[in-house]
Parts: C-alpha cells; sequence; structure tokens
C-alpha cells in the first residue's frame, strides 16, 4: 500500500471508530434533559433516579467521543497538509467555530452540570444540562457544515497566485444545501442510536426484574424516540437523496451501480453478481424507487456512471471519476438495512410490554439487546458511503484526494501511526465497553442516594465545595 491509501485508511478508521461515539452523545444529552425535566415537573424520584442513571453513562461516552475525536483534527496537519494548505482558510473556519462556541459551550455546561447538583437552584442546574445538548447539536452542526464544503463547494474564491482556496462567505458554507439536508438526518440518526441504546440497557433489567419502576419510562421513552428518529431519518433521508443527486449525481448512481442513464430507474434491494454494469443480476428490486429517491418522480430521469463520468472528462480532464462501486453499492443498503431493522425492534419491544406486560420467551431479551449494534452499524455505513461515494475527491470538483495527501510523509510514517492508533483505540474500546456495561448493568442508584445532593442549595454551607455527583 502507498502512503495514500495507508492515509486514507487511516483517516476512515480514526474516523468510523469516533463517530461511534458522537450520535450516543447527541441523542443521550436530550435524553437525560428530558429525564431531568420530567422529575423537576412530576416530582417522581424514578426519575431522578433514570436521569443519574443515563447521567452516568452519557458521561463515560463524552468522555470517549472527546479523546478520539482530537485525533482527526490532528490527521489533518500529519497526513493531509496538502488538503489543508488548499482549503485550510474555508474547512477552518467551521470547525473553528466548533471549538470556540459549541465545545465550550457543553464542556462548560457539562461541568457545572456534574458538580452542581445540590449547589445550584433546580430551574438552573436543569437549564445546564438543556444548554449540554444546544452545545452537541450546534457542535454536529459546524462539523457537517465543514464536510459538506467537501461535498458541495460554496462560499470561496480560488487565488491563482497562492494557489489555494480563500473564504468569499461564510453564510454560505453555513448554509450550504448539503449542510442543511445532512444535519436533520444526522440528528434523527443520533436520536435513533440513543433510543435504541436506551432500550437495549433497559431490557436487560427488565430480563432480571430489577428496577422496573426507573426503566419502564425509560423504555417508553427510549422507544419513543428510536421511532420518532426512525421516521425522522426517512423523512430527512428523503430530502438528502435529491440534494445529493444535484450536488453530486455520479454518487446517487453509484448507490445503485447505475451505469446508463435511465427513466423510472429502479431501486435494487440485492443484486448478484459484479457490480460492474455487466452481469450483475437484480434478484429483488422497486420499479421507480431510485427515480423517485433522485428526482422526487418515479418516473425522473437518474443520469448514469457512464454518461457522468463522460461529463466529469470533458470537465476536468482524463481521468476516471469513478467511486468503487461495490462499497458505494452495499453500504448504500446497509445503511438503510440496519436503521430499519433498529425501527423494527422497537416496535416489537413496543408491542410486547405494552401495559406492563412481559415477554418470556428467553431469547427475546438477549436478541433485542444484541439489536443495540444496528443503529451503530448503520451510521458507520452511513459515512463510509457518504465519502467513498464522493472519490476520487477530497473536494468535490476542485481537489482530487491524490493531490491532498502530505506530500513528505512516507509510507513508513503513515503505517506506524496507523498501526498505533489501531492499538490504542482497540485498548480504549476495551476499556470503554468494560466500564459502560459495569455501570449499565449496576442499575440506578437508590431512592436514597439519588436524593442525596440533589435538593437545592443550603444557605448554611455556601462555602462548601463542590462534590462530584457520580
Amino acid at each position: 500500500m502507498d502512503v495514500l491509501d495507508l492515509a486514507r485508511l487511516q483517516f476512515g478508521v480514526t474516523t468510523v471508530y469516533h463517530f461511534l461515539f458522537v450520535p450516543v452523545t447527541i441523542g443521550l444529552s436530550l435524553l437525560v434533559a428530558i429525564l431531568q425535566t420530567l422529575w423537576r415537573t412530576t416530582g417522581k424520584t424514578a426519575y431522578l433516579r433514570a436521569t443519574k442513571f443515563w447521567g452516568k453513562l452519557f458521561l463515560i461516552n463524552i468522555a470517549m467521543g472527546v479523546v478520539t475525536g482530537i485525533v482527526q483534527e490532528f490527521q489533518f496537519g500529519m497526513n493531509w497538509s496538502a488538503y489543508s494548505r488548499f482549503v485550510g482558510d474555508i474547512f477552518g473556519a467551521p470547525l473553528a467555530f466548533e471549538a470556540l462556541v459549541a465545545f465550550f459551550l457543553e464542556s462548560t455546561f457539562i461541568g457545572i452540570w456534574i458538580f452542581g447538583w445540590d449547589r445550584l437552584k433546580p430551574g438552573l442546574h436543569l437549564a445546564c444540562i438543556w444548554l449540554v445538548a444546544l452545545g452537541s447539536f450546534a457542535s454536529a452542526y459546524f462539523i457537517l457544515a465543514a464536510n459538506a464544503f467537501m461535498q458541495n463547494p460554496v462560499g470561496y474564491q480560488i487565488n491563482e497566485t497562492a494557489g489555494r482556496a480563500e473564504l468569499t462567505d461564510f453564510g454560505a458554507v453555513l448554509t450550504n444545501p448539503v449542510a442543511l439536508a445532512a444535519f436533520p438526518h444526522t440528528v434523527f440518526a443520533s436520536w435513533l442510536t440513543a433510543g435504541v441504546v436506551v432500550v437495549a440497557v433497559s431490557g436487560y433489567h427488565f430480563q432480571h426484574r430489577r428496577d422496573l419502576d426507573v426503566h419502564r419510562p425509560a423504555m417508553r421513552l427510549g422507544i419513543l424516540t428510536t421511532l420518532v428518529g426512525g421516521l425522522g431519518l426517512i423523512l430527512s433521508g428523503d430530502s438528502l437523496g435529491k440534494v445529493m443527486t444535484a450536488t453530486q449525481p455520479m454518487k446517487m448512481a453509484a448507490a445503485e451501480a447505475l451505469f446508463q442513464t435511465t427513466s423510472n430507474a429502479p431501486f435494487s434491494v440485492l443484486t448478484i453478481g459484479p457490480l460492474d454494469g455487466s452481469t450483475g443480476t437484480p434478484i429483488l428490486e422497486i420499479p421507480g424507487l431510485l427515480s423517485f429517491m433522485a428526482t422526487g418522480s418515479f418516473q425522473g430521469e437518474v443520469e448514469g456512471i457512464n454518461d457522468l463520468n463522460a461529463q466529469y472528462n470533458s470537465l476536468f480532464g482524463p481521468g476516471d471519476y469513478v467511486p468503487y462501486i461495490p462499497l458505494t453499492y452495499w453500504s448504500f443498503r446497509l445503511m438503510i438495512g440496519f436503521g430499519m431493522l433498529a425501527i423494527a425492534m422497537a416496535v416489537i419491544v413496543w408491542w410486547s410490554t405494552r401495559r406492563g406486560r412481559m415477554p418470556r420467551h428467553r431469547l427475546f431479551w438477549p436478541v433485542a439487546m444484541w439489536m443495540a449494534l444496528t443503529p451503530f452499524l448503520a451510521n458507520s455505513a452511513g459515512w463510509i458511503f457518504t465519502e467513498m461515494g464522493r472519490q476520487p475527491w477530497v473536494v468535490f470538483s476542485l481537489l482530487e484526494t491524490s493531490s491532498g495527501v502530505s506530500p513528505r510523509v512516507g509510507a513508513p510514517t503513515v503505517a506506524i501511526s496507523l498501526i498505533g492508533f489501531t492499538l490504542v483505540y482497540l485498548v480504549l474500546a476495551v476499556l470503554a465497553l468494560k466500564l459502560f456495561l459495569k455501570y449499565a448493568k449496576a442499575g440506578p442508584p437508590s431512592e436514597e442516594d439519588a436524593l442525596a445532593g440533589s435538593g437545592p442549595p443550603d444557605g448554611d454551607d455556601a462555602d462548601r465545595p463542590m462534590a462530584f455527583a457520580y
């Protein structure tokens, strides 16, 4: 493998690993805020116990997300310095806002929320966790705005003398149609992920008949969140597909391995054989669905890979502008398929536990718990499709991936860092999973422990230092 392949592999490994934690952070921040709000409005101790239980798991996850996210920014300077030099003026702006606005908002108020249970007035303490949730949403938007520039470059001009792109309209970068479509899709995916995690963990305690007064309402909230997230994914995915077709038609054609321009283009659920446009045989397809996904009409015309590649050759010069079709084809279907499985699991659990029912089949809860993997697999497949479908561009139509790699970093250097990161991430994965499972299995604090330190501030102990609530 040459330096380009190694650099791409390293960025792919670290990005997919980091994104395992991001959706859970975004989703759980909202769910913890909702649970604490329910406690403040109803006074039911079960909601307080659930808040502290899920708050602890949320903190474990957010810590891992922060640690793994730092590595991403380092790679721009280490392995992708040519890319950073060319678009750093634009790409760096939303990332700077993410760090200076969203991350500081999130990190500041998560600290106040952790230590301020009995030091702040109830309303102020509740506001802290809502500000954390707001910060996580803002962080996602700024990062998606940066990524959207790579998919659909806007708000820039090329400085021919300096040989780089320069920012001319930051508002255009923040209102990029790709960012506006990708943000709700990512948020709904986060809600789906967090909802499934809540259902799975609550299912463990259902299986052992423990603390059902806490886990039954939490499970109901998780199921509702999963279903809302699933419905939102379908609607936002429809919008995102049409924006993708308008800005990157090659990606949509690659998602179906559609080589010839076609009206009433079908969507193949499953294809047997190579996906090179020659001998692949669809064995299950839905007529007109790809046309609807791309254009909003079942009779709409979808440009094929061959025609698009010819257009790109005339626009950008001779070359092969086709992404790796098998990976785009299957990652697109895995994203949809695993997402649908997560929604189906939530519906089955809801139906099986309605009106106080308890499923009795011994495999019901183990299967439900293992189904918690489905949204993570869907998220990973979605990001792989998004990034691989853009190839061979690192910034669509402006900079090819081969031109973005650091010119003076050799393959051995990248290989060593790739092996190092992979081993470190493997250790972190084991530690994070063991820690998460340990506290997930331990269950919520007792009523006495939950109430201890959760009351309003006492004027007699104003000088007492803050205490860690977990």
